[in-house]
């Protein structure tokens, strides 16, 4: 006799395929959904009544640094309390698995933690460790370029020697062996953006044998977005795989308003290579404090210095207006440290946001002191603030770009949506209530409206706490 561990019963399943909502009761037994539709005869070990609120797939965010978070702070309260119940790690070319430093994590590395930190040389010592401490929530992984030249290269200002490459290739390959799901790039950043795209062609040429995608923090957000874009397209075309844009975004005063342009490029490219994009639903980015694209025509908050910690918390222009320097000089005088830009308009999030092929990543850095409000309230903010209040999509459609979209990209078999089979990542929230309450002053509260969430089955958050329940599983491609 199959023993019904629990019943959620009289709820408003939304499936994360983007159907229309249907009331209905859902099972479980062993971590999987066993039944939907009618269930009133059936009797489990636990029983809840929905009361007519969503019961939907766990979310998915699919551009995370959480990947020291993880092991540090596996109760993993930021991610659970929205309601995620799945995290991609290894984006924007930094990750912490296999990674060799010979010194202190190079920019950007620096946002997932310090040199001790980074002691998994291989991808697998990195998912054994995973499966050890067992998160809060499911764990899947992208290796990073930047971290691959890490291991091979003192000097990043420069391209890798066909030696380095074929050493960076290596650790590639290795970790795609032992289930990486692709590599992913930060061509912005300073230690990459010397790699030329032979480098990035050279080791995406690894990602097609083994069905790896390719994942991209493209060369610029800004005045060189279209051309960014389409190297990008162009590594995954040649190596036959699916690209992803990383939070896509028009950076910077002159480029405001070019998001249908962009969109349209990437609607072109579509037609002829499997392309998506992620994105977070704020008007603001945070890295590290990086002087190049200082620009005193929008604000910019400190959030963490090494030199000077004391300046956390204040605006550029007020540390600028301290030390008598121009914001540039003052930038370069806090560096390392990290930084919120307010440097993007509305309209382009909105536009970006409701375009279907957009799915939803907070790019939160868990590390930062003082972090983006993104890192908390990415998940209720896309279902109560653009769905519920400015009607951006329907709600079946925010839950979509969550669930059933990224599982489908990232090859989450199956995950990502309410189906028989289907392990029970599970969301019971209020449409009503939802809303996120992290802002840029406050950027830690929790959000509300989130009453019940379950990770392959198990009940891990309810009623605006954590169960301590630790059911996340390490998901190899």
């Amino acid at each position: 006799m199959t023993v019904i561990q629990t019943l959620i019963r009289n709820a408003t399943l939304i499936d994360g395929t983007g159907a229309a909502p249907f009331i209905g009761d859902l099972a479980v037994v062993d971590g999987r959904i066993h039944a939907i539709g009618d269930l009133s005869g059936l009797e489990a070990l636990n029983v809840i009544d929905a009361g007519g609120k969503i019961l939907s797939p766990g979310f998915i965010d699919v551009h995370t640094h959480d990947d020291l978070a993880l092991l540090n702070q596996p109760a993993m309260l930021p991610k659970i309390c929205q309601g995620v119940t799945t995290v991609i790690v290894g984006n924007c070319g930094i990750s912490a698995a296999g990674v060799r430093l010979r010194g202190e994590p190079p920019d950007p590395m620096n946002l997932l933690g310090g040199a001790a930190e980074f002691k998994y040389p291989s991808f697998a010592d990195y998912a054994t460790a995973i499966e050890a401490v067992r998160p809060a929530v499911n764990v899947a992984a992208l290796v990073g370029h930047t971290a691959l030249r890490a291991n091979h290269m003192q000097r990043f200002d420069r391209p890798a020697t066909p030696r380095e490459l074929e050493g960076m290739r290596d650790d590639l390959q290795a970790a795609l062996d032992q289930g990486a799901l692709g590599l992913s790039t930060g061509l912005a950043y300073r230690n990459a953006l010397q790699a030329p795209t032979v480098e990035i062609d050279y080791l995406a040429a690894t990602l097609q044998a083994v069905g790896g995608i390719y994942v991209s923090h493209i060369r610029s957000e800004d005045d060189a977005i279209i051309e960014a874009i389409d190297e990008a397209i162009d590594i995954g075309r040649d190596a036959g795989v699916p690209v992803i844009i990383s939070h896509l975004k028009c950076a910077g005063r002159q480029n405001w308003g070019r998001s249908t342009a962009i969109l349209g490029r990437l609607d072109t490219a579509r037609q002829q290579h499997p392309v998506g994009c992620d994105c977070y639903p704020y008007a603001a980015s945070s890295t590290t404090i990086d002087p190049a694209i200082v620009d005193d025509g929008f604000k910019i908050q400190i959030t963490w210095s090494t030199p000077h910690p004391e300046m956390a918390g204040k605006t550029l222009e007020e540390i600028a207006g301290i030390w008598n320097l121009p914001q540039v000089e003052a930038a370069q005088r806090l560096e390392p440290g990290g930084a919120i830009y307010h440097e993007m308009e509305e309209r382009d999030v909105q536009r970006i946001l409701a375009h279907p092929q957009t799915m939803i990543g907070s790019d939160g850095l868990p590390n930062d002191p003082r972090p983006h409000p993104r890192l908390w309230g990415t998940f209720p903010r896309v279902l109560g603030h653009y769905s519920r209040d400015q009607a951006l999509f329907t709600l079946e459609e925010a839950v979509r770009k969550m669930t059933g979209l990224p599982a489908e990209r990232f090859g989450l078999r199956d995950r990502g949506q309410l189906c028989v089979g289907a392990h029970a990542d599970l969301v019971l929230f209020d449409a009503a209530a939802i809303r996120d309450c992290a802002t840029f002053d406050e950027p830690t509260l929790q959000p509300q409206g989130i009453d019940a969430v379950w990770v392959n089955g198990e009940l891990s958050f309810s009623q605006g706490s954590s169960t301590e329940a630790r059911s996340g599983q390490f998901i190899r491609r």
